[in-house]
């Protein structure tokens, strides 16, 4: 069995059909087909149902899908580790951050990162948090940003907590107070991220336990255009409190939002159990120099 013919079958999966993992594997739709035929003659059973242009996987490719996961997150920690026995002075460090808060939070640290250990690439990949969350079990990357409480098999380390702020066009019957609730603006359209940012579960949690589902005017993966478009009267947006007024304009307001268990609560994280390179721990240690136990930065 070849990690080759895993790796094709796994993107297969995770992208819904042959044409779109052939773009990401920056191979042919034949060639990715080839390999996966390859590893269903090999194990002797059908891994996936062709329906139309999408595959779906059989109770055989279940079991495959989440057996292959494990051995390529295996691959790229045998990698990792042998990388270690050169210490400091070469290899790379494969990381994921999420659009939101990566150039307030960690853009600062890469020079550091970089003149401490000069030898040492960094890889750097930019996904909302769940998908980022993929690849860690995945083992495409070795750290990963995203927000606590961590979920099953990932560990963290904290790096900041702050109040979310509704972020509301000057026009909004609300936009004097200096803080609101979830219940306030039940009436009101959201403005959420594009699918797959931590935040829009965060939420959509808080209004269910306020008993109501939110209207959802538009949603963006762009931090601008959505205060942009909440300026404009579509809706009412939401960002953690530093970025928050970083981006505002003229045209909007901002209230923090007052609900226990909406904080922005962003960290590293990693898959749990897995082997963590040297260059992952000095990511860490600099993380925890620059901002301690998840406060504010030190300096």
């Amino acid at each position: 069995m070849e990690l080759r013919t895993l790796r094709a079958f796994v993107e297969v999966v995770r992208q819904g059909g042959f044409s779109p993992a052939a773009k990401v594997l920056n191979a042919t739709q034949p060639t990715v087909s080839k390999a996966v035929k390859q590893l269903e003659d090999e194990l002797g059973v059908p891994l996936l149902d062709r329906i139309g242009h999408r595959s779906q996987l059989t109770a055989a490719g279940e079991i495959v899908y989440r057996r292959a996961l494990t051995l390529l997150a295996e691959r790229e920690g045998l990698v990792a580790e042998l990388e270690d026995l050169r210490g400091l002075r070469r290899g790379s460090l494969r990381l994921g951050l999420p659009p939101l808060g990566a150039s307030t939070l960690f853009a600062p640290l890469f020079a550091v990162f970089r003149s401490r250990y000069p030898g040492i690439e960094i890889r750097l990949t930019e996904h909302g948090s769940k998908r980022l969350e993929e690849m860690l079990l995945e083992g495409e990357v070795e750290l990963a940003g995203s927000l606590l409480p961590a979920k099953d098999g990932f560990d963290g380390q904290a790096v900041r907590c702050e109040p979310l702020m509704a972020v509301l066009p000057v026009s909004h019957p609300l936009a004097g107070r200096d803080r609101v609730t979830i219940a306030d603006l039940a009436d009101f359209p959201f403005i959420l991220f594009e699918g797959g940012f931590a935040l829009n579960q965060v939420l959509e949690d808080a209004c269910a336990r306020n008993g109501f589902s939110p209207q959802v005017a538009a949603r963006s993966g762009q931090i601008d255009f959505i205060v942009e478009i909440a300026g404009a009267g579509l809706g009412v947006a939401f960002l953690p409190k530093t970025i928050a007024y970083q981006r505002r304009t003229p045209a909007v307001r901002l209230s923090e939002l007052a609900e226990l268990g909406t904080e922005w609560h962003m960290a590293i994280v990693w898959r749990k159990g897995s082997y963590l390179s040297h260059a992952a721990r000095a990511w860490l240690e600099l993380t925890r120099e620059v901002y301690g136990d998840g406060g504010s930065p030190s300096g």
